[in-house]
């Protein structure tokens, strides 16, 4: 039987750095408020006029080149973003296009933060299905555009960022993406959402000046919402593959809070060493999280060849997923 296997992996972070000291002078905060309830440093925030596809792009690029392929190679494109450069076309034809491609399959994967584990599942099908032969699965994220710097709960939570994988098909058994596990529940779609902007509540002059248009998340139910589920996908899927975790040899979370991921890993008993983070320099950038940090795990040498891999995302929607890989 065919696998799906990761073949080239990138990342792009924008060159703006705004510290928790920085933060401190636009919103009743502290560094010290900040780092004891999340663990974020630092975050990374897009330059003026820079927009998901540009970041999508270079993450893009970084990836197809450590693939050793050329954009002509690549025949699906899918972004997970929340925060697309406009309603529509989808951020995936704007990131074609930079590519200098035509006549692809591409389209956006709507998963809030699980978004690219999400886009790991629809890619190995649309691979699997042997219409295609390298796919760019992308999280890209510009959330600096929807924070409200008048929320102090939220906007010392996130980053702006993208990174990439290049999924390729082998006829080599029992290696790549062995298994993924996705899940949702629209019934608690309220404690993490943008009310306006869409077509319940178009944008009109009182939705902007009630602050509509701005990420709102309810924290506490998040934290103790997302522990559970993360826990309750991760066990499912390693029972799916007839696994435990002392198969694992490192976890690719989604960066969104230590807290949540150090509870986690004593859920599951998997040692905190094993989980890559690097949530104090870019915070929380939703979609863009797993594969930026899976990136920079790769270059690390955190990640080699025969390793399992493990991959778990929690978010809006509610949303939540993870991902068996074993390195090739």
């Amino acid at each position: 039987m065919s696998s799906v296997i990761i073949k080239g992996v990138g990342s792009y972070v924008p060159e703006k750095v705004l510290t928790n000291e920085d933060l401190s002078k636009i919103v009743d905060t502290s560094d010290e408020w900040i780092v004891s309830r999340s663990g974020i440093k630092e975050r990374r925030f897009a330059a003026d006029g820079q927009t998901t596809s540009d970041m999508a792009f270079l993450a893009a690029k970084a990836a197809i080149e450590n693939a050793g392929l050329v954009a002509e190679d690549i025949d699906l494109i899918l972004v997970a973003t929340i925060t697309p450069d406009m309603p529509f076309p989808s951020t995936a034809c704007l990131v074609q296009h930079q590519l200098g491609l035509k006549n692809i399959s591409c389209l956006d994967v709507e998963a809030a933060c699980s978004g690219f584990v999400y886009g790991l599942e629809v890619g190995k099908a649309m691979l699997l299905g042997g219409r295609f032969r390298n796919a760019l699965v992308i999280g890209a994220e510009k959330l600096s555009s929807i924070m409200d710097f008048e929320d102090r709960t939220t906007c010392v939570l996130f980053g702006d960022g993208a990174g990439a994988v290049v999924l390729s098909k082998t006829d080599e058994p029992d290696v790549g993406i062995l298994g993924t596990l996705t899940r949702s529940d629209g019934s608690a779609a309220n404690l993490l959402h943008m009310p306006a902007g869409g077509s319940a509540t178009p944008a009109t002059a009182d939705s902007v000046s009630s602050r509509q248009h701005f990420l709102k998340m309810n924290g506490k139910e998040i934290f103790k919402v997302a522990v559970r589920l993360m826990e309750k996908v991760s066990i499912d899927l390693l029972e799916e593959l007839n696994m435990t975790t002392d198969d694992i040899d490192c976890v690719v979370p989604h960066q969104a809070n230590i807290r949540i991921l150090d509870t986690l890993a004593g859920r599951l008993n998997i040692p905190t060493s094993k989980f890559f983070n690097n949530i104090e320099r870019y915070g929380n950038t939703s979609a863009a999280s797993i594969p930026i940090a899976l990136d920079e795990a790769v270059r690390a040498g955190k990640i080699k060849s025969g390793d399992h891999l493990f991959l778990v995302a929690f978010g809006a929607g509610l949303t939540w997923g993870s991902c068996v890989i074993k390195w090739k």
